[in-house]
């Protein structure tokens, strides 16, 4: 009994130490951390931190590799976008040349990483100077205004960019409610019917009461959440392309061969190549990946700030690998997932806001998201030690 406790404390750890922050600044902010609309923020702010981080999750995987260069490719694919709106391109065009910028610029540091062999850290702390440098070039060291409603409206940027209410009504959001009552039920039947299919299959499988526990408690937590968002003004636009994003690449790295490969190269690189695996194209998989998600942390934030400036995307980068780390995902490669990196995300953005309503000053706030990623790290050292 006792063994069963600790392995779900350890399982689950950074989910406790979320709700142990979140206790905490509740009682520090005397409740407003849980306010509607700062729950509404928590997941607005950081729309790119969730992008980033599902990104930057397939870069680790491959084997604690990083990329430097997302925060300003974030600037740089925002540039593009606004400059061109600002001379009255049609939208979608400009849409499509950002998604298509963040591509080409994945496959560019992929090239160098993959088939060139530089190392990912170089490669992308090239990227970094150089993406910036041509971020102001794009900019012409001025910010540029984004004044299409469409796009701000459709990627979530002002007071009025959110799904509408199909249901009208006075009060709480109906549509918002129905969503997360919808996501439930999904939830529920995926779990039931993976559940099933193990059990014909003769693979083992998490215990009744466990199973029930973990999903009252996750269908709680999310009946919460929209709740909470139906109270103010409903769905953000920036959470349901966060949604996609996430479903995304949950589905990638559990569901695919592309997926089980990342985990394998990041396992022992060597063992996959003698089983007929090209690394390379895993690399190159990876951060191409992670060039089409800058593109789309590209789109959010220029539609977020209603423009594009030179400073933009400053830190992203560390936000992203921080997410990553504090979910869980080892700094060796081969661990980690789409949840854990939600997990470390929230948490972030919770520590984040929690500080900025106390009005602690942001300098301080860099030593404590510092020292929390840096207990990440030493969990992951210590857990590798015992494994070995």
């Amino acid at each position: 009994m006792n063994l069963k406790v600790m392995d779900i404390l350890k399982k689950y750890t950074m989910v406790f130490a979320l709700i142990l922050v979140t206790i905490f600044f509740y009682w520090q902010t005397s409740g407003k951390i849980l306010l509607p609309q700062n729950i509404n923020n928590l997941i607005s702010q950081n729309a790119y931190v969730f992008v980033l981080s599902a990104g930057m999750l397939l870069c680790i995987l491959t084997g604690g590799n990083i990329d430097l260069a997302v925060g300003s490719v974030v600037c740089f694919v925002g540039g593009i976008g606004a400059v061109m709106m600002d001379k009255s391109l049609n939208v979608w065009f400009a849409v499509v040349v950002m998604i298509i910028g963040g591509l080409l610029v994945g496959a560019w540091q992929g090239f160098w990483i993959a088939y060139i062999k530089v190392p990912p850290f170089i490669a992308t702390l090239a990227g970094m100077y150089a993406f910036r440098g041509l971020a102001n070039v794009v900019l012409q060291g001025h910010a540029v205004g984004i004044r299409n409603t469409t796009f701000l409206k459709v990627f979530g940027g002002g007071d009025e960019c959110y799904v509408p209410d199909f249901f009208g009504g006075s009060g709480l959001n109906t549509t918002c409610m129905i969503a997360g009552i919808a996501i439930v039920l999904v939830y529920i039947i995926m779990v039931v019917i993976q559940r099933l299919d193990a059990k014909s299959k003769g693979y083992n499988v998490t215990p009744l009461g466990q199973e029930l526990a973990k999903i009252v408690v996750i269908s709680a937590v999310v009946i919460w959440i929209f709740y909470k968002l139906a109270n103010y003004k409903g769905i953000p636009a920036a959470a349901v392309w966060i949604a996609a994003v996430l479903i995304i690449y949950a589905y990638i790295t559990t569901r695919t061969t592309m997926g089980r490969y990342l985990y394998a190269v990041g396992g022992n690189e060597k063992a996959t190549r003698l089983s007929g695996i090209d690394p390379r194209k895993v690399y190159f998989f990876a951060y191409v990946n992670m060039g089409l998600m800058a593109g789309l942390a590209g789109i959010l934030v220029a539609a977020r700030q209603v423009g594009a400036q030179p400073t933009f995307g400053q830190g992203y980068e560390m936000d992203a690998i921080a997410a990553c780390f504090i979910g869980g995902a080892s700094a060796y490669g081969g661990e980690g997932s789409v949840f854990g990196m939600i997990i470390g995300a929230v948490l972030m953005g919770v520590i984040n806001m929690g500080m900025s309503i106390m009005g602690i000053e942001a300098n301080y706030q860099k030593v404590v998201k510092g020292i929390v990623v840096l207990i990440a790290i030493i969990f992951d050292v210590l857990s590798n030690k015992k494994k070995k």
